[in-house]
């Protein structure tokens, strides 16, 4: 019980504790940032290649993010559990 409520209070120092910190902060991705540093470090880079797909809005974007990011976890939690099912189906023989 003790354990629980030690877990369940970090979870919620967790969860707001960012609100606090940084409270002025800009949220930037990986790619914007990779982008300012790859044109001050090579100003006449070319990318390789361009996107198959440009969704229309950032909001479309997250989307398919968040759809992917979803889809591979079900792939994977259904991996895992397929593989611990099939260990317990041995350990009843």
């Amino acid at each position: 019980m003790k354990k629980t409520l030690i877990l369940l209070a970090m979870v919620i120092a967790l969860v707001i504790l960012p609100f606090f910190i940084n409270h002025g902060g800009e949220y930037g991705g990986s790619d914007g940032e990779a982008e300012t540093l790859i044109q001050a470090t090579a100003p006449h880079y070319k990318p390789w290649f361009q996107p198959l797909y440009e969704p229309a809005s950032g909001e479309i974007e997250s989307l398919l993010f968040t759809l992917q990011g979803s889809i591979g976890a079900a792939v994977i939690f259904y991996i895992l559990g397929y593989y611990r099912g099939k260990r317990g189906e041995h350990a009843g023989d």
